[in-house]
């Protein structure tokens, strides 16, 4: 299953958008930008994207990248458990 990565249009003043950009150019990841992702409250002091429908917010971008990183492989180890 192919990741979905959501990104809130206004958060990317958090230096989401580079890392967008740059989840972007992985074939195996769906990366798409909303307007709004509802979590305005949350969007105005954190850096935050949606991975899969839930929400993975940290300090910092880099943060944000590694945290989303971690959800993945997560997600992908439930995959095979779900496989076997």
């Amino acid at each position: 299953m192919r990741p979905i990565i959501e990104f809130c249009v206004s958060n990317l003043g958090h230096g989401t958008e580079a890392l967008k950009n740059k989840l972007e150019q992985n074939p195996d990841y769906d990366v798409v930008e909303y307007s709004c992702l509802g979590n305005c409250s949350q969007c105005r002091f954190e850096p935050f994207a949606m991975v899969n429908g839930e929400i993975i917010a940290t300090d910092s971008a880099e943060e944000l990248e590694a945290a989303i990183e971690t959800k993945i492989k997560e997600l992908e180890a439930w995959d095979n458990l779900e496989i076997d």
